[in-house]
């Protein structure tokens, strides 16, 4: 019997549609500890991993990783302005452009640039122009690229410790290091370095008192240069929230002075070939 050649031929072994079908998330608990093992109310942030100049193609670049999520940043710069039209005479010029990988979240998305990612892209940027001495840079332009290669929650607040780890690594001369923190409002409960889960869950009935904050910090200035907030929370609760953030950001700083120390001294003493 003569084959049908424009019939297509489904697998051998095949299997129900309903198995892929996504499973609606679980409503975490308001109380008790976290997922991770952390405690809620208090300062507890994620164990962080840093590293510096892991880009040999960029002027200065970064590592971070924070539990699950992962971001990679490089600097490139200073260099002359792409647009004459916006060359300042006695100020340097900002980019930054941050993405989110195709595979990074769950759901998995595209390399064109989203209203998210240019949203994140201006707040990081906002976040960074006023620690970084642009008028040493006249008629220049500095750019910074930040790829988010896992998102497991709080990636702004990750993005602005990368970004500043990598300007320090290119040599671009800072007033401070500018440190992030974010915090999810629950009800009468939050949570610090909330994950991916955390930020999109709402456990507790009431609708007060429900968002989220990220802030920026400069610690040894002890200035804050980019606070980003969502939901409604009251003033109160938006003081502790911008408290509890600075906290955080005080006990990343060693982890990041560390890091930098250690870059600094491998590429002052590169090690030995044997």
């Amino acid at each position: 019997m003569p084959t049908d050649t424009k019939r297509v031929r489904g697998p051998e072994v095949s299997q129900s549609p309903s198995l892929f079908v996504a499973k609606p998330a679980a409503v975490l608990p308001s109380h008790g500890p976290r997922a991770d093992g952390r405690q809620r109310d208090q300062v507890d942030v994620r164990p962080v991993f840093v590293r510096c100049g892991l880009v040999s193609q960029a002027k200065g670049s970064a590592y971070i990783e924070a539990g699950n999520t992962k971001l990679m940043c490089c600097v490139y710069g200073p260099k002359e302005t792409e647009r004459k039209d916006e060359t300042d005479m006695k100020y340097g010029r900002l980019t930054t452009d941050m993405r989110f990988a195709p595979f990074s979240c769950p759901e998995r998305g595209s390399w064109i640039q989203g209203s998210q990612d240019k949203d994140l892209s201006l707040m990081l940027h906002e976040s960074l122009q006023p620690a970084v001495c642009l008028h040493k840079y006249p008629r220049s332009q500095i750019e910074i690229n930040v790829m988010v290669l896992e998102n497991s929650g709080s990636v702004l607040a990750h993005a602005v410790t990368c970004a500043s780890l990598a300007l320090a690594d290119a040599g671009i001369e800072m007033y401070d290091l500018v440190l992030g923190c974010s915090i999810r409002q629950d009800g009468s409960s939050y949570v610090v370095d909330p994950s991916y889960a955390e930020q999109n869950n709402c456990s507790s009935v009431s609708s007060e008192n429900q968002g989220g904050l990220t802030v920026a910090f400069l610690p040894s200035l002890n200035q804050i240069s980019g606070l980003q907030s969502d939901g409604e929370m009251t003033e109160e609760t938006l003081t502790a929230g911008v408290r509890t953030c600075i906290e955080g950001c005080y006990k990343l700083y060693p982890v990041i002075q560390q890091a930098l120390a250690r870059a600094v001294s491998n590429a002052t003493f590169p090690p030995s070939e044997s």
